[in-house]
């Protein structure tokens, strides 16, 4: 047995560990509602497992990985057009929900100025920081289907309401829609 560093120390990755991150990479690119890709110079690990957590509250994924990998992953996906972004110390965040992580990403870089939003992708459309903050402030997919359901829900408890009254209300319902008909 060896007496120097341990296999998980080194820097180095071989071939077959790269291709797998590619595909781990390209998998991303290719399903995520939404990536963001943003610089986290100077940030430390308490910061930056800090937006892990919140991101994984939210339903995302944050992912440091070579931008020489990432860009090789991107070709030919729909969200290529962030390839422009990848220099320097750059984190991907990502979620099937299109909002969530643009949200958190924008969220935590109010916060910390070290997170600088580069810009990002929503399938085929590319985003500028100013397009990552526009979709950081639209309803997420919970807060939509709790509208949608708001809306629905709310006649159907008018009728119960209607039907639960007491005969006296139902009369009088009744003899106001009859006098508007005459």
């Amino acid at each position: 047995m060896s007496r120097g560093k341990p296999q998980f120390w080194s820097k180095t990755v071989d071939r077959a560990q790269k291709e797998k991150l590619v595909e781990e990479l390209a998998q991303i690119f290719e399903r995520s509602g939404v990536v963001v890709v943003a610089r986290y110079e100077g940030m430390t690990v308490a910061e930056m497992q800090d937006l892990r957590a919140m991101m994984r509250v939210a339903g995302g994924s944050v992912r440091v990985a070579k931008n020489k990998l990432a860009k090789i992953a991107l070709d030919g996906k729909p969200s290529a057009s962030i390839a422009e972004y990848l220099t320097g110390m750059t984190v991907l965040a990502f979620s099937d929900d299109p909002v969530a992580a643009a949200k958190v990403v924008d969220d935590y870089a109010k916060k910390n100025e070290k997170l600088v939003i580069l810009g990002g992708a929503m399938g085929e459309t590319a985003l500028d920081p100013a397009g990552v903050k526009a979709v950081a402030g639209m309803p997420s997919r919970e807060e939509l289907i709790a509208s949608i359901v708001g809306c629905i829900a709310a006649p159907a408890a008018n009728i119960a309401g209607a039907i639960g009254a007491p005969a006296s209300n139902i009369a009088s319902i009744l003899s106001t829609i009859e006098e508007k008909a005459a």
